[in-house]
């Protein structure tokens, strides 16, 4: 998905096969369990399936990490199936980024999945967000 700075950041479900093309860098990993190790530089937030991020101080730590890696590194974010707490990271990045949080549900609903952002209270979450 590319940020309103122009950077690039890949969404994806880690349930899915890795897709094609160059390797991350670096990786942010939402799960409810510490994901396997990878080949590339990670950091897991511990969230569970269709809530928020259990450490809200961590979460935006790596998030800001990962903003800034973006800048020359390639990326992602990824959970279970990739829509729920993938889509909610997304959304907090792009108002990082400078996206209004009124907005950033839509802005990644648009740029990244319609299915991004899964319940009531990721989307409340998203725009109190700043």
């Amino acid at each position: 998905m590319a940020l309103p700075s122009g950077r690039l950041v890949r969404g994806r479900g880690l349930r899915n096969p890795l897709p094609v093309g160059p390797l991350p860098e670096f990786g942010l990993y939402a799960q409810a369990r510490q994901p396997p190790s990878f080949l590339w530089e990670s950091r897991w937030i511990r969230w569970h399936d269709f809530w928020l991020p259990r450490d809200r101080s961590e979460f935006r730590s790596a998030l800001e990490e990962l903003l800034r890696r973006s800048e020359t590194e390639l990326v992602e974010i990824a959970c279970g199936g990739g829509f729920g707490r993938t889509g909610t990271a997304l959304a907090c990045l792009a108002v990082l980024d400078g996206v209004a949080a009124e907005g950033a549900v839509a802005y990644v609903r648009e740029h990244y999945s319609r299915r991004a952002v899964e319940t009531p209270w990721q989307r409340r979450f998203v725009t109190k967000f700043a």
